[in-house]
């Protein structure tokens, strides 16, 4: 069976698999269909991605079907399509049994700290699995990057009369935007690549965007009223920007980290405790995310059209995997078809 190895930083590797046991209880066999490229995978291949380890399959972001059942699963069956939801958890764990397994203690996400989607077939929790009846593969795969947006949003209790700063339009910038925009609140984006902000605009008709400057705040206050964003969002990952997000929210506002990075946040304490300001991290997604996501792509309300701008196979990939981390590429989302 054909996989795709992340052996080192920058070093892909075609390799043979055997095929994968039988289903156990529980469990469900899948073939993969297709794989979402996100920044998790860029920063792994740059070798910046500190929860992964090396020789690594890369893709947590799968469409697949369901090509075999074990013992007691009756939430799937065979020739089922589905999204997967890639965050294994210890169902007994403290923070599971709280209803949170996206930050479970044991947490094993596919494709970070265990191998993923780079292969034909793999086994998963049949739990993990979320079935579509009118969603392509590709749709399917799109699932897990609009969860994260979703939850991201839905932990900063975004609400209507609320003015939001999404910082950051990538993949994950731009999955918090459509929750925004669901939302109903007003919608601001901040970053500094002037592609990114124009495919923004193409894609929310009601967004504002702005480039970071020495001016920020003063032209956040004048996007929003006169008042600063009383919802921040940073989605970037970087520790220059999330810990310059801290002088961009408004009194009694929130700030909400959706990105990861391994350095360390710098901010003045005194500031945003006189603000009262709220700092919530968001991590992955949560069950109802997926499905509630399958029903708004099913529904029309989230269009999945834009999304998918390159489109790829699991040979391919290695020759054009760096032109994704090239601004001028115009990569929005990558796709990379196993079947």
């Amino acid at each position: 069976m054909h996989a795709l190895e992340l052996s080192a930083p920058r070093e892909f590797r075609l390799i043979e698999q055997p095929e994968p046991p039988p289903p156990g209880p529980g469990e469900a066999l899948v073939r993969v269909h297709a794989v979402g490229i996100c920044g998790t995978d860029l920063a792994a291949w740059q070798g910046k991605m500190p929860f992964v380890k090396y020789p690594r399959i890369l893709g947590h972001e799968l469409g697949v079907e369901v090509i075999g059942v074990g013992e007691g699963v009756t939430s799937v069956k065979v020739g089922d399509r589905c999204s997967v939801e890639p965050y294994i958890d210890d169902p007994n764990s403290f923070a599971s049994r709280k209803g949170r397994p996206n930050c479970c203690e044991k947490l094993e996400v596919l494709g970070v700290h265990c191998d993923g989607g780079m292969r034909r077939k793999i086994v998963v929790p049949a739990r993990k699995l979320h079935p579509a009846t009118k969603l392509l593969y590709e749709q399917l795969a799109l699932v897990e990057t609009l969860a994260i947006g979703r939850h991201a949003v839905q932990r900063g209790q975004v609400a209507e009369d609320d003015v939001c700063l999404v910082i950051g339009a990538g993949p994950i910038g731009l999955a918090v935007l459509e929750f925004v925009r669901l939302s109903g609140a007003q919608m601001i984006v901040m970053d500094k690549c002037r592609p990114r902000l124009a495919f923004v605009r193409q894609m929310f008709q009601a967004v504002q965007t702005l480039e970071p400057s020495a001016r920020t705040p003063d032209e956040l206050r004048s996007l929003a009223g006169g008042n600063l964003p009383s919802v921040v969002l940073d989605a970037t990952g970087s520790p220059g920007s999330m810990s310059a997000a801290f002088s961009l929210v408004a009194h009694g506002g929130r700030l909400v980290y959706v990105g990861i990075t391994g350095e360390e946040i710098r901010f003045t304490h005194s500031d945003f405790h006189r603000r009262e300001g709220t700092l919530v991290c968001t991590r992955n997604a949560l069950p109802e995310d997926f499905s509630a996501i399958i029903g708004l792509i099913e529904g029309g309300r989230i269009d999945t059209r834009p999304w998918i701008t390159h489109r790829t196979t699991l040979e391919r990939l290695p020759a054009e995997f760096p032109q994704y981390l090239e601004p001028e590429s115009g990569v929005v989302k990558a796709v990379v078809g196993v079947s």
